[in-house]
């Protein structure tokens, strides 16, 4: 079993330009963004001039995180990635929306949907803004798509409705996650597919406390009982998580003992267009039955 770096590369509508001093710049479409990475622990490759015409920054300013518009920018934007499409946003949270680090995820979550040549049911959760929903949709898939924030499972589904892919069969769930997954098991509804990208920490619609060190366990165990009788994959991943992939592929080892199939691990990155120097970005495990 070989530990991977699954490496997102620069493309039409996304590229990492840089990376240094707690910081990344990126490019998504036509806007050009500084955030905070706290992987970055090097010094940039380009001259500060470059990292100071970015289309926006979000800095510390006092007490406060803010971003620092330098030109004008739109309210959201499209941008083409994988395959699919999604709304860029810049949150109050530094995210914009788009996960770039998961593309290799969504191209093996279609792929084994795809080669599967039967009816697939995929759980998404902690699903943000539904790029794994979207890859699962695109693939033939039904998904059920389950998050906290009401805002998020809204974006998700502009997401759909841009992707084009708003009239396929999708659940669209705001809830605690352990709370829906409880009850799913209880009404006997079963899944093939479950992904999942775990926060560090968190809250629930009715402030459910999600600690991952306190809940990840009962969160797996949740999960063992929501599987069909012949499930095709599970998928962790996860980026302030502060675990190893081995903590995610050991608890993925029941399902070999008992379906067999194989694991993958390893961590997930984000390739400079310039250097070529890699930005991790998260770690990953993942089982398949084929």
């Amino acid at each position: 079993m070989h530990y991977q770096i699954l490496t997102t590369h620069p493309s039409k509508d996304y590229e990492l330009i840089d990376s240094g001093g707690g910081y990344k710049l990126e490019r998504y479409g036509l806007y050009t963004l500084k955030r905070p990475d706290p992987e970055a622990l090097w010094r940039p490759t380009l001259p500060s001039r470059v990292w100071d015409e970015a289309d926006a920054s979000f800095v510390r300013q006092g007490k406060k995180v803010i971003w620092q518009i330098n030109r004008p920018l739109p309210e959201k934007w499209g941008v083409s990635f994988g395959g699919l499409r999604f709304y860029i946003k810049p949150t109050a949270f530094k995210h914009t929306g788009l996960f770039p680090e998961q593309e290799s995820n969504w191209s093996w979550v279609r792929e084994k949907i795809r080669k599967a040549k039967r009816p697939i049911a995929v759980l998404n959760l902690f699903a943000y803004t539904g790029g794994a929903t979207l890859a699962a949709l695109k693939a033939g898939a039904t998904v059920c798509h389950v998050d906290a924030s009401k805002k998020a499972v809204g974006w998700a589904r502009e997401n759909a409705e841009l992707s084009g892919l708003s009239g396929k069969s999708v659940r669209w769930v705001v809830d605690d996650v352990l709370a829906f997954l409880t009850r799913e098991v209880k009404r006997g509804h079963h899944y093939d597919g479950i992904v999942m990208d775990p926060p560090a920490f968190g809250y629930g619609p009715k402030d459910e406390l999600w600690k991952i060190e306190d809940d990840f366990s009962k969160l797996v165990h949740a999960i063992d009982g929501a599987l069909s009788k012949q499930p095709l994959f599970v998928l962790m991943s996860g980026y302030a998580s502060g675990y190893s992939a081995l903590t995610y592929e050991n608890n993925l080892l029941p399902l070999v003992s008992r379906y067999g199939g194989t694991i993958e691990r390893g961590e997930l990155a984000l390739e400079e267009s310039k250097s070529k120097r890699l930005l991790p970005a998260g770690i990953f495990a993942r089982w398949s039955s084929a």
